[in-house]
Order: structure tokens, then C-alpha cells, then sequence
């Protein structure tokens, strides 16, 4: 029974794919090769893109930066400096705004839905630095200066969950966007992990709040008491085991993107086409599925993004906190290694009254994952929460926050406004 859960995960790709070769698949084909182009030119072809080549497709400057961090990994960062129809003059100095992608993601989510609806370009157009962030172990930071993430029988570099991100990659790759742009503080948004990452980062180095001027938590995750997804409540069972059990058969990884940008690079054959987007459906099993912001038209592009890799250690992390229904550090297994690591036979749980930059929680009713009682007990223990808001749509879930139809409208025109009226705040203090 110990496997049960990861059974749930390799049938539902199995019984997906039998889609190839048969009367289905030929019907997703069709559909594929009959989409209309209102977010990109060629979805095809974003889907092969990097993200830097992807961004000066659509005329956009960008800026690829790679900072490392004091234990080794070594981080890409993906800057756009200004915009490309408004706001445009380079060497302009101009708010920065930091933006962390969830898990099993990357600087991806913020410019795969192309000009005028991704968030980075709406940011750009707006007048902000826009720097992306990538954790570490995804396709874009998965080197270090020491350990092979491919190592045959070795999961040394994979020994990371998202307490590492907060706690180390956040502060390092921070203090180098600030350092570049010349600004002593920014603006962060975040979706889903990389909201659990700031509250981390809050919490454990409380120095790095006076750095923040606003945080935007979209669809903020720390407790998941409410989690209503059945692939994490049934993993969540094992959390303690399914390193342990991976560990021993060399496995550090999480769906891993090799796969993908593989299949993306020799030209989409038919065949690849259907399989990649039905495997990578296990991202929908997870993040949920809303019909009426479902944009069937990006999906190639979006799957030749994600998933972008991560360890078995950061899912297992999230689902301690399903099983513990608190917001943890990371439990290593036994009283013992606990007291090693931490100085106490429990994992001991973030101080979120730390967390004193100003914090709005963005969130929906449908989202399975960041539940609305668990936004409202995070909201109550924030050192300081400043605004909590229902996106004004019931059925927008947690993929919604960055690939939804009319995300700008229902999310990110609120998020730019209020970050604007918090900048003229800090410049006022100032």
C-alpha cells in the first residue's frame, strides 16, 4: 500500500496516453492543428523557446542573470527592464517588482500567455523592472558548483524542500536584483509555492521584511489543513516515506522538464504532441480545472514550459503540512535527525508573526489548494496582513492565477494598483 499513492499518479498518465494511435488522439490532433493564434504567433514554436528567446520573440528586452547561493546552487534570473510600447526608455530608473513561480514551475508562467496577458509584459508595459526568479532544481537553475543533479544513485543535490527556496534562494537572489537595479527595496508577488517561499523568507530572516515594500501572495499557500486535491491528500499519507522510499532507488527529482524541452525540440512529431500535454495533466489533477478560463489554445505552449522539475522533497513537504495541518519546517524522518537539525524532536513551526511586510492574499472559493479557511488562519497569524481579496469569480482555481482567460481583469489589474498606491506610500515615507 506504501506505493498507492505514486500508483495514482503513473495510471491516470498511463490510461491518458492510451489517447495515442487511436481515434481520440486523432480528434486532439485535429484540434491542435485547427487553434487560433490570439496569444501567440505560433504556440508551436513558444513551446520550443527558452524563456529568454521567448521573450525577444515578442520584442521585449531581457536580461539573463545567474547568481549562486552559499550552498553551491546556481540560480537564473530573467530580468525585463522596461516595456515595449509604454514605459520603454532604457536606463530609466523605475520600481522593481520581483515575481516567484510556483511549484513545478518557472520564470515560464509569468510570459508564456504572451504580450497584453501574461503578467511580466502587463508589468513591463506599467513601468516596473520586472525580475523572475527560478528555484532551485528547476530547468533554469539546475546546476551547482559541486553536485551533479544527474548523479546515477545519488540524491545529494535534490536534499531540498521549499525551506531551502525561502530561506536561502529568496534572500540571495533579492539582495542581486537590488543590488543591480540600484533600489534598496522591491515589490514581490508570488504564486502558490512561491508564496509558501516568502513566508518562509519572512519568517526565518525577518531583516529581509524591510526589503519588501508590498507582498502579493496569489493564491497564498502555508496551511493546507483544508486541502481538498485527492492526488496530495493521498500522497500526503506517505509524506514521511516517499523520499525515503525514492532515496533508496536514487530518485531526488519531481517530474523533471528534460522530458518536455526534448519533445518540444524535435519539432513536436505527431505522436509526442498527444503524449507530453496528457502526462502533464497530472499538473491539473493538482492545481485544479476551471472550464470557463481554460485556454485550449496556449496548452502546447504551456506544456513545453511545465513542469519544470523539482524534488521529491518539496512535494513531500507540502504534504507533512496536509498530514501535521500546520506550517512546519521540514520533518527528517525521526525524533533523532529532528534534534540534529532543528534542536527539538519536532520540526519547529515558522513564526508568521515575523512576517511584517505588508501582505495582501489574493485567493478564490475553487481553489483546491489554498482553501479560504486556510487563507483566513494565515491572514489572522501575518505579522502584518494589510488586504485580503476574492477574486470575483467562484469557479477560478489555482492554475487560474496564470493561465486564466481574463486573469488581468479579474487579478492582475487589482494586484498593479495596489502596488502603485504602496510605491507612492514608501516614496512619501521616504
Amino acid at each position: 500500500m506504501l506505493h498507492g499513492g505514486l500508483y495514482v499518479v503513473f495510471a491516470t498518465c498511463v490510461a491518458l496516453a492510451a489517447a495515442r494511435g487511436s481515434l481520440e488522439g486523432d480528434r486532439i490532433l485535429e484540434t491542435l492543428n485547427s487553434i487560433d493564434s490570439r496569444y501567440s504567433t505560433d504556440v508551436f514554436e513558444d513551446a520550443r523557446l527558452d524563456v529568454p528567446d521567448l521573450i525577444r520573440k515578442y520584442r521585449y528586452p531581457v536580461e539573463v542573470h545567474n547568481v549562486t547561493t552559499q550552498d553551491g546552487y546556481i540560480l537564473q534570473m530573467h530580468r525585463i527592464p522596461h516595456g515595449r510600447d509604454a514605459n520603454n526608455v532604457p536606463n530609466r530608473k523605475k520600481p522593481v517588482v520581483f515575481i516567484m513561480h510556483g511549484l513545478l514551475s518557472s520564470s515560464a508562467d509569468f510570459v508564456i500567455m504572451g504580450p497584453g496577458s501574461a503578467l511580466a509584459y502587463i508589468l513591463a508595459e506599467e513601468g516596473f523592472d520586472v525580475w523572475m526568479g527560478n528555484a532551485r532544481g528547476n530547468y533554469y537553475s539546475r546546476r551547482h558548483t559541486s553536485l551533479n543533479p544527474d548523479a546515477l544513485l545519488s540524491t545529494r543535490y535534490w536534499r531540498f524542500s521549499w525551506d531551502e527556496i525561502g530561506n536561502i534562494d529568496l534572500p540571495t537572489m533579492i539582495d542581486y536584483a537590488l543590488d543591480v537595479s540600484g533600489e534598496e527595496r522591491l515589490h514581490y508577488v508570488g504564486h502558490s509555492q512561491g508564496t509558501t517561499a516568502f513566508f518562509v523568507m519572512g519568517s526565518m530572516q525577518p531583516a529581509y521584511n524591510q526589503k519588501v515594500i508590498s507582498m502579493h501572495a496569489l493564491a497564498p499557500v502555508a496551511y493546507m489543513a483544508n486541502n481538498r486535491n485527492l492526488l496530495l491528500r493521498v500522497l500526503a499519507s506517505y509524506s514521511n516515506n516517499i523520499e525515503s522510499i525514492a532515496s533508496l532507488i536514487g530518485i531526488g527529482e519531481f517530474m523533471p522538464n528534460s522530458v518536455v524541452f526534448t519533445w518540444a525540440g524535435q519539432a513536436l512529431s505527431r505522436n509526442k504532441v498527444i503524449f507530453q500535454p496528457i502526462c502533464s495533466n497530472i499538473l491539473f489533477l493538482i492545481g485544479g480545472w476551471n472550464e470557463d478560463q481554460h485556454n485550449s489554445t496556449m496548452m502546447p505552449a504551456i506544456f513545453g514550459h511545465t513542469p519544470a522539475g523539482a524534488s521529491v522533497r518539496q512535494l513531500a513537504h507540502y504534504g507533512q503540512g496536509i498530514s501535521d495541518r500546520g506550517f512546519r519546517r521540514y520533518d527528517q524522518g525521526s525524533r533523532l535527525s529532528n534534534y540534529r537539525t532543528y534542536g527539538s524532536f519536532r520540526p519547529p513551526s515558522y513564526d508568521l508573526s515575523k512576517v511584517t511586510t505588508p501582505v495582501f492574499l489574493h485567493y478564490s472559493d475553487s481553489d483546491p489548494l489554498a482553501h479560504v479557511n486556510d487563507v483566513d488562519r494565515l491572514f489572522r497569524e501575518l505579522g502584518r496582513p494589510i488586504g485580503k481579496f476574492r477574486i470575483p469569480l467562484r469557479s477560478f482555481s489555482h492554475l487560474d492565477f496564470i493561465y486564466a482567460i481574463n486573469a488581468k481583469e479579474l487579478l492582475y489589474d487589482r494586484v498593479i494598483n495596489l502596488i502603485k498606491a504602496m510605491d507612492a506610500n514608501a516614496f512619501d515615507e521616504a
